[in-house]
């Protein structure tokens, strides 16, 4: 395949009645408008091959777009031309294609340009570029043809008063050329202080004998381009227009990092071909950073194809020169976790989808003291692995890594279940005798949670232990509804405690002894006054911002300090590190607490709560009205509602708009933009909009002092943003 690199064009305002507009910098939705054109271009070059040609406010255009890009400056503005000329130094050896791209026109389809892309290269053309013919007028250029349909040359819009007539073909904006060619012909037209336009080489080509094609566009909304303040209005009516009639997209086949490590549907984002890119780019890194001697460890959970892709990716490591320890049956995702700190290893991964739905898989990659890889990393790892061609790939088959020994398998459930015994006080539990039933949802949590809790003596009876990669039918997150057979056998059968793991075991959720479904809030609540008040422990407590603000009020009650950090275990992580802090944990499941592993454990969750039971005597409800007696009351609603790419746009578009003073009758304090948009409003009443980073999802989460107005927290905030769900 022909090379490609790229070329966005951000060098000219716009005239705006005398004066320049500088629309690429205007904000649209949460970003800025230039932001969609790079994220376009991303999907087909890699950052260092991208060319962002500045000029007007360029220093502005550089500290926002950072330093990833190749940045060129147009000292003099003389025209479109004249800007793509500045590439002709810096890409005189390049013999391959050239996408070039204005920064003022962030709507286009990646269809589109793939579609531009591949017609391109099958026609073997000089220049290919995006053309369209629609009804209304627009400002752009009108195709001329020759008898024998051929592209002839381009007539531009200020060649006459007003927008070009509606019914022609127009061009769009959007070219790939073979760069040579392009820069040769440039070169030729360029006149010393002239103003030299892109599209004079659409007739200089056409003389020369030179092919000129087009690709043709079939949605007229994707042709915006913004030259005023109007035009920015229309952008945003169209993305609306897509929000309130949202279609079904397949999903790209590219990889793409969330808050929760890489999840894609299997099949489409997730694929073989995906696996074995990403794990090259991680292998690439491990190399630079001459890492190879530490090695990786590798586990997977019970999800269709996480095995078969552990292998895949071992594979990959070892044709790299990097042994593998290649874990030997299905773990929990804590297990790998403290696995890849006690074994030192330069990374740690491990194939899960956590709580996603059975038809969903991904990648969990950890440094070596056990840690999610920050933002930055993933960004720099993704953008390799999606320019990686399978060629670059270097594998070793896995029979020849075995009989080389470069791969191991290996048994780690041991001494990661003695580590996790180690941070409770087991002969409390043994004296105590509990009767325990557990649903590891058919997770990879199952084998260790009944380790632990038989070696502590508890009469443990599992229900969905068996190895289902479907998980019964539904996704793996044990909320209320999936846990209806264990709340009826803990009414039916007189036991102590109620617990389920999510599909992978980070997460926990419990029913007491009568057979209520304790919030996840609640069960953060129950630990942190648990180990203060039991284990006589210190330290403050870090949660996200969807988690009850009641920790903070216990905080206070003990002297110690509270953080709020946005949704992302690594974000918790960092501020416990920071802190010093004694627990940490999240509305959605997720805790860890300080001497421990360096991310959410269900199975050591799980062995608290247990101790705390055995060391107090006492039931969960009586346990919940000594914390409620010096906290108060707070309920908390949630509803996933979902979510568009677009909603993404006009949600965080209107809010910002029209700022809220109140949310229906209640007086808004304080609105937080850390993640999504979180209103506060008197006694640590709240309401949070955040679209999630690992699904296609818009959460709505509400903490009020009664059920009812939490959840008129919610029904007021759909209304008023035009949500239906």
């Amino acid at each position: 395949m022909q090379p490609l690199k790229a070329i966005v064009l951000a060098a000219s305002p716009s005239d705006r009645d005398g004066a320049p507009y500088f629309k690429i910098l205007e904000p649209l939705g949460q970003q800025l408008l230039i932001d969609y054109v790079i994220e376009e271009v991303l999907r087909f070059v890699a950052p260092s091959d991208l060319y962002v040609v500045t000029g007007y406010q360029g220093e502005q255009v550089r500290a926002h777009l950072g330093p990833r890009f190749n940045y060129l400056t147009q000292k003099e503005l003389h025209g479109t031309g004249h800007a793509v000329l500045q590439a002709a130094s810096p890409l005189h050896a390049y013999q391959g294609d050239i996408l070039i791209l204005y920064g003022d026109t962030p709507l286009f389809r990646t269809s589109s340009i793939q579609g531009l892309l591949n017609r391109h290269r099958l026609k073997a053309a000089t220049l290919t570029l995006l053309t369209a013919t629609v009804t209304a007028p627009y400002p752009y250029g009108h195709i001329i043809r020759d008898t024998q349909g051929w592209i002839v040359d381009i007539v531009e819009a200020t060649a006459a008063p007003g927008k070009t007539k509606a019914g022609r073909e127009l061009n769009v904006g959007a070219y790939v050329a073979r760069a040579a060619q392009l820069f040769q012909a440039l070169t030729q037209l360029e006149r010393p202080g002239e103003h030299l336009p892109l599209t004079d080489v659409i007739h200089s080509f056409a003389r020369a004998g030179k092919r000129i094609i087009s690709y043709r566009s079939q949605d007229p909304d994707e042709i915006l381009g913004i030259n005023s303040p109007e035009d920015l209005k229309e952008a945003e009516l169209i993305l609306q227009k897509r929000y309130f009639q949202p279609i079904q997209r397949q999903q790209e086949n590219r990889i793409h990092f969330g808050t929760g490590g890489w999840r894609a549907v299997i099949g489409e984002g997730f694929t073989f071909a995906n696996v074995r890119r990403l794990s090259q780019a991680l292998a690439n890194q491990i190399t630079r950073q001459d890492q190879e001697s530490q090695g990786v460890l590798i586990g997977y959970d019970r999800r269709f194809l996480s095995d078969r892709a552990a292998e895949a990716a071992a594979e990959v490591f070892a044709g790299n020169n990097i042994p593998v320890t290649l874990l030997n049956e299905a773990v929990p995702t804590p297990l790998v976790t403290y696995a890849t700190a006690q074994q030192e290893r330069a990374l740690g991964l491990v194939f899960t989808a956590s709580h996603n739905p059975p038809e969903w898989n991904g990648l969990k990659v950890f440094h070596t003291d056990g840690s999610l890889l920050p933002t930055e990393e993933t960004n720099r790892i993704e953008a390799e692995a999606n320019a990686l061609p399978l060629t670059a790939v270097v594998r070793l088959e896995l029979p020849t890594a075995l009989n080389a020994s470069i791969v191991r398998h290996a048994d780690c459930t041991n001494r990661y279940v003695d580590a996790v015994e180690a941070q409770v006080d087991m002969q409390a539990i043994r004296d105590a005798g509990l009767r325990v039933a557990i649903d590891p949802m058919y997770g990879a949590g199952q084998a260790t949670l009944e380790i632990v809790l038989t070696e502590a003596r508890c009469r443990v009876t599992t229900i969905h232990g068996r190895h289902d990669p479907l998980f019964g039918g539904r996704s793996p997150a044990p909320n209320l509804r999936a846990l209806r057979m264990l709340i009826t056998i803990i009414k039916e059968g007189r036991y102590d405690l109620g617990m389920a793991t999510d599909g992978d075991g980070d997460r926990i959720a419990l029913v007491d002894a009568q057979g209520n479904y304790i919030s996840t809030n609640d069960v953060l609540l129950l630990l942190y006054y648990h180990l203060h008040q039991t284990r006589d422990l210190r330290g403050g407590v870090v949660r996200n911002l969807a988690t009850t603000h009641l920790l903070d009020r216990l905080a206070a009650h003990f002297g110690e300090q509270s953080l709020e950090t946005p949704v992302g275990f690594k974000h918790i992580v960092a501020g416990m590190q920071a802190q010093h802090a004694l627990l940490g944990g999240e509305s959605s499941g997720g805790l860890t607490v300080r001497g421990h592993i360096l991310g959410k454990d269900g199975i050591l969750s799980a062995a608290l709560i247990v101790e705390m039971l055995a060391l107090t005597g006492k039931q969960i409800s009586e346990l919940l009205a000594e914390i409620y007696a010096i906290t108060g009351r707070l309920y908390a609603a949630e509803e996933n509602i979902p979510a568009t790419s677009e909603m993404k746009v006009i949600i965080p578009q209107q809010l910002r708009e029209q700022p809220l003073a109140k949310l229906g009758p209640y007086p808004v304090q304080k609105i937080s933009h850390l993640d999504g948009v979180k209103f506060l409003l008197d006694n640590d009443n709240w309401l949070l909009m955040r679209f999630s980073g690992t699904e296609p999802i818009l959460r709505i989460f509400s903490e009020a002092d009664s059920p009812a107005k939490a959840q008129e927290l919610l029904t007021w905030i759909k209304k008023y943003t035009g949500i239906k769900g």
